[in-house]
């Protein structure tokens, strides 16, 4: 259950960053399939130790006007014009066990966190005639650890980024590429979750460590994507930095710089027979 929550998140980014045909098209009002994801990560920003997953991925799709649910994630969208959109999305982070990570032996546990919030869209350029569009996304939300048995708040964060979406490219028709480039900014209780060390857990080899909050690093994020008659994939890769930022003396930041690869292959088991219009 855990690793496939980790692989939902990560899907995320595919189609965030290489959306559907810019013009509106009729889709079903809902879709179920189940695919197989692949993905190499570290354990969190900032971690030399990382991981690989290889698991089955079922996703589920509504069309709804208010509520949608797609390879983006829940949302309920409330307001959306020609320039504008705003809804609730989520985000989250994976549950990392302190005993499996040399750096954080000895540290609590870190729970998997759920992030939600609001988000505003701002297009900032769309030809379609070349199929290209950049955008502006403004996305704040609230920090949520749990265990399961319980939650607790951890902090907010703030995510502006520039996407630049392409839909004609040297990979042929139907092709979505994406680049995706932007900061991250945390409060103090979101900074020291990650990353702070408390006195009682400071050995020789790990001093205690209180992070500020404020800049928390930079993303830059490339993906493609294409649907085809009978399935989809997509693939990322995605390149993080926490040079410059307020944790980056934290004990806990073993290398600066990190990256995560991944893809996903999915194929539509059901559909509805009503169809709505989709841009």
């Amino acid at each position: 259950m855990t690793a496939a929550r980790i692989l939902c998140q990560c899907l995320a980014f595919l189609a965030a960053l290489a959306p559907g045909a810019a013009r509106a098209v009729e889709k079903p009002l809902w879709e179920v399939g189940l695919g197989v994801a692949v993905i190499d990560f570290p354990d969190y920003r900032g971690a030399d130790e990382r991981h690989t997953y290889a698991l089955p991925l079922p996703y589920f799709i509504y069309r709804g006007e208010v509520f949608q649910s797609d390879r983006d994630g829940a949302r309920s969208r409330f307001f959306k014009n020609d320039r504008f959109d705003l809804d609730i999305s989520l985000n989250g982070s994976i549950p990392v066990e302190s005993s499996d990570n040399a750096a954080r032996n000895g540290m609590p546990d870190l729970d998997p966190t759920l992030e939600i919030g609001p988000k505003l869209g701002i297009k900032l350029l769309r030809n379609q005639a070349r199929g290209v569009q950049v955008g502006l996304t403004l996305p704040v939300r609230t920090v949520i650890a749990t265990d399961f048995s319980g939650a607790r708040n951890v902090g907010w964060v703030f995510e502006p980024r520039l996407d630049a979406d392409f839909k004609r490219t040297w990979l042929g028709e139907g092709w979505n590429v994406g680049v995706t480039l932007g900061p991250l900014f945390g409060d103090k209780r979101f900074h020291n979750y990650f990353f702070g060390v408390a006195p009682e857990f400071a050995t020789a080899q790990r001093a205690a460590y209180t992070a500020d909050g404020g800049y928390g690093g930079l993303r830059l994020l490339a993906a493609l994507s294409k649907r085809f008659p009978s399935f989809w994939f997509g693939a990322f890769v995605r390149a993080d930095t926490l040079a410059g930022s307020v944790v980056e003396a934290s004990p806990l930041v073993r290398q600066k710089k990190s990256y995560a690869v991944g893809f996903a292959v999915t194929w539509t088991l059901g559909e509805s027979t009503r169809m709505v219009n989709e841009e």
